[in-house]
C-alpha cells in the first residue's frame, strides 16, 4: 500500500481506496486526525476522521471537534493557494 493511499470500507461492506491529503495530531484531544479524498469524486469533497495506532478509523461526531478540523483544513488550503500564487494580492 502506498503511503498517501487509505483504504476504507463503507457501510456497505464495500472497500474503497482514498488519497491522504494530510495527517495531524491534536495533542489537547490526544487524537490524530486523517483527511482524503476520493480520487474518482470530480467534486473532491474531503472526508476526516480520528485514527488509532492500530489505524483504526473513528468517525468524527462532536461539532467542536468537527470546527477544529475545519480551522486546520482551512490554514492547510491557505498554505497551498499561498505557494502556489493564488493569494497575493492584486
Amino acid at each position: 500500500m502506498e503511503s498517501n493511499k487509505i483504504t476504507i470500507t463503507e457501510e456497505d461492506g464495500t472497500q474503497k481506496e482514498m488519497d491522504i491529503l494530510f495527517t495531524f495530531d491534536d495533542d489537547s484531544r490526544e487524537k490524530s486526525y486523517v483527511l482524503f479524498t476520493d480520487p474518482q469524486d470530480p467534486e473532491g469533497e474531503v472526508f476526516a476522521c480520528s485514527y488509532t495506532l492500530d489505524g483504526e478509523m473513528i468517525p468524527v461526531d462532536d461539532p467542536e471537534e468537527w470546527s477544529m478540523i475545519e480551522e486546520v483544513f482551512g490554514a492547510f488550503v491557505e498554505e497551498i493557494e499561498d505557494a502556489n500564487g493564488e493569494n497575493e494580492e492584486a
